[in-house]
């Protein structure tokens, strides 16, 4: 059995990777903090299934029916989620402001129509970091080829990003150099923080089913364990970056490094261990966001060891020159995972506006 704060005493943070209205309201996310949350993201997804999957909002979306009969969707999607973002905010500065803004945060994600326009993302990501106007507010920005931009420009103006749909070397190397170029240019980088959201299950659902596709028995001894493997390498480059002499100067000047923050680690293959991009993953200076099932999973039968994230690097290397030898193009894969990714959470915007739109009918 672990604890979130062994998870802490080893150098990790750990992030709830969810939101509803009523665990706010009872002060569920509270008692979740003193248990060792250190912070909380959210995405369209998340927003959809919390509004469509319980009345928690109904009273809210009545309200602003009542204030303005004209309401759209967007505009009564966007009142309910900065409300929550702000109370999620709230029940977090206490962690914010004696870690000295190294942890609690909150995440809100630009919508992911803009994932392709970078003036778009810029504008987008100003006005939601002025309404919901809390300090320990991050925007979470899509790593696409138009987002990097938009990532150093709102660095290096002081908003903290978190930056989102990572699945490769390439992916999190262009975004901790937007970083990094944000953080030269920002008047006062004490101020300012981000992580590097590098997302982990979803790899190995891809590349198994490639190594499925070759069959062979050398193939299949490779399955579920890319997605480990290709974030330790991640790891070793924030390291580089961070931890050498690249970024000291920057921290001589009050700049937090960028943390590496795993996602998507709840196990979507049931043939795997729950706690498969957990326990793995746990080394200093990183953040694990966790949907609640698998934060049970940990608290039931997880361990907590510091040195495993930095424990087979040979090994992750090795699995990679393997991956290629079989004739998988891991980079074509992982080009794929991201475009699926904006697919998907447009996809998922999409439905979050139709199940308000729905519900401001049925309350009407």
């Amino acid at each position: 059995m672990g604890t979130l704060h062994e998870l802490h005493e080893a150098g990790q943070s750990v992030w709830l990777d969810f939101i509803r209205r009523d665990m706010l309201a009872t002060g569920e996310l509270a008692r979740m903090v003193t248990d060792g949350i250190r912070g909380l993201t959210s995405n369209p997804t998340i927003f959809q299934k919390a509004i469509g999957g319980s009345d928690s909002y109904d009273a809210a979306i009545r309200d602003a029916l009542t204030d303005d009969q004209d309401s759209g969707p967007l505009a009564v999607y966007e009142g309910l989620a900065v409300a929550d973002i702000r109370d999620a905010a709230d029940a977090l500065l206490g962690v914010y402001e004696s870690s000295a803004a190294h942890d609690g945060y909150v995440s809100l994600e630009v919508s992911p129509y803009l994932a392709a326009d970078t003036a778009g993302t810029i504008s987008e990501a100003h006005r939601l970091w002025n309404l919901v106007a809390r300090p320990n507010l991050m925007i979470k920005v899509p790593a696409t080829p138009e987002g990097i931009p938009a990532i150093e420009e709102l660095i290096a103006s002081g908003v903290n990003v978190n930056a989102t749909l990572m699945f490769s070397l390439a992916d999190y190397e262009a975004v901790a150099q937007a970083f990094v170029r944000g953080i030269r240019r920002a008047a006062d980088p004490h101020s300012i923080a981000s992580v590097a959201s590098f997302f982990v299950s979803r790899v190995d659902n891809i590349t198994d089913a490639a190594l499925d596709k070759v069959g062979s028995e050398r193939a299949l001894t490779l399955r579920g364990r890319t997605a480990v493997a290709n974030a330790k390498l991640a790891y070793e480059r924030y390291l580089q970056i961070f931890e050498g002499a690249e970024f000291a100067d920057q921290i001589e000047r009050g700049a937090q490094t960028q943390r590496v923050l795993w996602a998507s680690t709840s196990t979507k293959n049931p043939a795997y261990s729950d706690v498969l991009y957990v326990e793995p993953l746990v080394g200093p200076n990183t953040v694990n966001t966790m949907p609640p099932a698998t934060i049970d999973a940990y608290l039931d039968h997880g361990s907590a060891d510091g040195a495993a994230l930095l424990a087979g690097m040979d090994q992750a290397h090795d699995h990679f020159v393997a991956l290629e030898d079989l004739g998988i193009d891991f980079a074509a894969l992982a080009a794929q995972l991201q475009v699926d990714g904006v697919q998907a959470f447009a996809d998922s915007f999409a439905e979050l506006l139709a199940t308000v739109e729905e519900k401001m009918r049925a309350l009407r």
